[in-house]
């Protein structure tokens, strides 16, 4: 992998991360107990992730 696709894959991860604990506090803080908040945000970082891969996919 060149250093470029690493990059690009620790950003992906970042955001989807990023985008995950929000997900997951904003479920919390609406009534969730915290088993559905962390499911919550594990959904949402597998969405975030399965979307940027489909398009890193479609652009090659």
């Amino acid at each position: 992998m060149s250093p470029l696709q690493i990059l690009s894959l620790l950003l992906a991860l970042s955001t989807a991360l990023n985008i995950a604990i929000t997900a997951g506090l904003l479920a919390r803080r609406s009534g969730a107990g915290i088993p559905q908040a962390i499911l919550t945000g594990a959904g949402t970082a597998a969405t975030g992730l399965g979307i940027y891969f489909a398009a890193v996919t479609a652009y090659k």
